[in-house]
């Protein structure tokens, strides 16, 4: 009798009734007193199971359903690093914990998140897991091997490990060369509230994917319907906190001097502007805040208070920034006059 070998075997049928899991490793069957001996003649062609991926067993025969596919690739990812397997509904003892190194990405994530326009899972040919650089994979079957230096931490839909919808929607698109399908996903990603378009934009740009024509071109709309999109909620909270009306859009120039730049909004009286922060991180994105730093130092050199405003802040704390322009205007009256400057219709 070897180390492997229960004491009191149970019948095999227990393995698949009573409501549990119908995917296994071969690890677990053996600690549940199936030897790979036995496993493999259960997988033969007509048998009752079959090897869905290297090391993990359908345990009834037939095609598996998305959620078995599911777990399948989190099993076999898992199993290779020797730490666990992803926890299932009504999983107990060696089906548990969850390994925190391998989660569902790309296209799956995405439609797990929700988004209309990923395809069902059941007609995916691959799901994509996303695991450590290091780990010595290949994938295989149905599961894509997706490598990263830097794990996110992953998020629990439906009681399975999925990445964030920014990392998954990178890459989705990395796989993608359709420019329609593309748009639609970074549109879905931002007009659905999953996530802020500088976020979608900082993803791209670490996956190496903005150097692509067709993503360069999703990513011009996307920015600019987040920049409408800003800019129609600094017109409501201005209206709907009573602030006094700016004037919107305008360029600043000295009388007969050098352009100042543009804002999003002016009180000329009290000389405050807003502008609203919705830069993309890009790969030069040191040199654009540089750009706006200096331009920021020099406005308020001249008297000009400038109140920086993301569109995240727009979203979720407009009465906050309602509060913060109410009391810049006010503490005007307290400040030495700003410097004159000409305002031009941007």
């Amino acid at each position: 009798m070897t180390h492997n070998t229960p004491l009191s075997p149970r019948p095999l049928h227990h393995l698949s009734g009573g409501g549990r899991p119908h995917v296994m490793t071969t690890a677990q069957l053996r600690s549940h007193g199936v030897s790979t001996a036995e496993t493999n003649e259960r997988c033969r062609a007509g048998g009752p199971w079959q090897q869905i991926l290297p090391g993990v067993v359908l345990l009834h025969p037939g095609p598996p359903t998305s959620e078995e596919r599911l777990h399948a690739v989190l099993m076999y990812a898992a199993r290779e690093r020797g730490t666990g397997v992803p926890a299932q509904p009504g999983a107990s003892g060696p089906h548990a914990p969850a390994s925190p190194e391998v989660m569902i990405t790309g296209l799956a994530a995405l439609t797990l998140h929700g988004f209309s326009s990923t395809p069902p899972l059941p007609s995916l040919d691959t799901i994509d897991i996303l695991v450590p650089r290091l780990r010595r994979l290949r994938s295989t079957g149905c599961a894509r091997i997706v490598r990263t230096p830097a794990l996110p931490a992953p998020e629990q839909v439906t009681g399975v490990p999925v990445a964030p919808v920014a990392r998954a929607l990178a890459d989705a698109v990395a796989e993608l060369a359709d420019a329609g399908v593309v748009r639609r996903l970074l549109t879905e990603a931002v007009r659905g509230g999953h996530c802020d378009p500088t976020v979608v934009v900082r993803e791209l740009n670490q996956a190496r994917l903005l150097s692509r024509p067709h993503v360069v071109d999703a990513v011009e709309s996307l920015l600019a319907e987040g920049r409408a999109r800003a800019e129609d909620r600094l017109y409501r909270m201005v209206h709907e906190y009573g602030l006094p009306d700016p004037v919107w859009n305008v360029d600043l120039r000295l009388p007969g001097g050098p352009y100042l730049g543009g804002l999003d909004a002016y009180w000329p009286d009290q000389a405050v502007a807003v502008e609203l922060d919705t830069r993309a991180p890009r790969q030069d994105d040191d040199a654009l805040w540089s750009e706006y730093a200096r331009k920021r130092e020099h406005l308020e050199r001249l008297g000009i208070t400038v109140v920086h405003i993301t569109p995240r802040k727009l979203r979720d704390s407009p009465d906050q920034q309602a509060t913060v322009v109410r009391t810049a205007l006010m503490a005007s009256a307290d400040r030495e006059p700003a410097a004159y400057v000409a305002v031009l219709p941007r």
